[in-house]
């Protein structure tokens, strides 16, 4: 493993270093066992890994928002039950991400990555992604944002998973996010029988977009180096920082100015 290391750094000089407790973490648990794909973990620490690689702080994030949005228009219970079907997409989004990046993120020794550190095998998740792909599909149509608003729903996921599979790739890398968030508004309101208001949607839309741009600054080099030539690795650091804040800019402006509206 040692020369393994040694011969990825010398033949890679380019690319950032990874930081040395997460190299040593995984180097420390590969040379203990490196047949053991997955670790022998608990039931409870088997969720909490799975948790993880949906891209837990993100998830929870949107599925949060969704849910407050969601309390705009409809009860409590009705509002649990979307913001259950939006997680479940975006586990559907954050295991695709990690089972298609596998590669990439392997190579790059991200030891934090559920997949990466043996903690889950790329089968895990290929068995758990049609599980949760079926709960949203069950949750959003036959659940309170029904044909109409489950239909949107869907389309937010699908949008979000070719992302993962082609779009960041791309100059449109940005469209995913700002098809996917600008969709959500429209999902909940269309199940309340209403049409949610242009800067609402709008809004959504800057503000993952913005996040689009400053998310992938911390493995700018890394992505430059293995080919992942989305718009803001195109533009660089600077650029997608200056994007990335007036896209936030834009945003504020528009929720101080419409924010009765909602």
């Amino acid at each position: 493993m040692r020369v393994i290391l040694a011969l990825h750094k010398a033949l890679r000089p380019g690319i950032p270093k990874v930081e040395e407790e997460d190299l040593k973490s995984f180097q420390c648990r590969f040379e203990s066992d490196p047949g053991h794909f997955p670790f022998d973990y608990g039931v409870g620490m088997k969720v909490l890994t799975y948790a993880r690689a949906t891209h837990f702080g993100p998830t929870v994030l949107v599925t949060s928002v969704g849910f407050l949005l969601a309390r705009t228009q409809f009860g409590a219970i009705n509002s649990i039950l979307i913001a259950t079907a939006i997680f479940a997409g975006q586990c559907v989004v954050g295991w695709s991400n990690d089972l298609v990046d596998y590669p990439l993120d392997r190579a790059a020794v991200r030891a934090k990555k559920p997949l990466v550190a043996g903690e889950l095998s790329p089968r895990d998740l290929q068995f758990a992604i049609p599980i949760a792909l079926l709960l949203a599909g069950v949750l959003s149509f036959t659940g309170p944002l029904g044909l109409k608003g489950g239909l949107v729903h869907a389309l937010g996921v699908l949008s979000a998973t070719f992302y993962n599979l082609k779009a960041k790739r791309t100059v449109l890398s940005f469209l995913p996010y700002f098809i996917s968030f600008g969709a959500m508004p429209w999902a909940i309101y269309l199940a309340a029988g209403k049409v949610p208001s242009i800067w609402l949607t709008l809004g959504f839309a800057i503000f993952a977009s913005a996040f689009h741009f400053l998310n992938v600054l911390k493995d700018l080099e890394w992505d430059l180096a293995q080919g992942v030539n989305g718009l803001p690795q195109r533009l660089g650091r600077s650029g997608s920082l200056i994007v990335a804040l007036t896209l936030i800019s834009l945003g504020i402006a528009l929720v101080i100015v419409k924010w009765n509206q909602l």
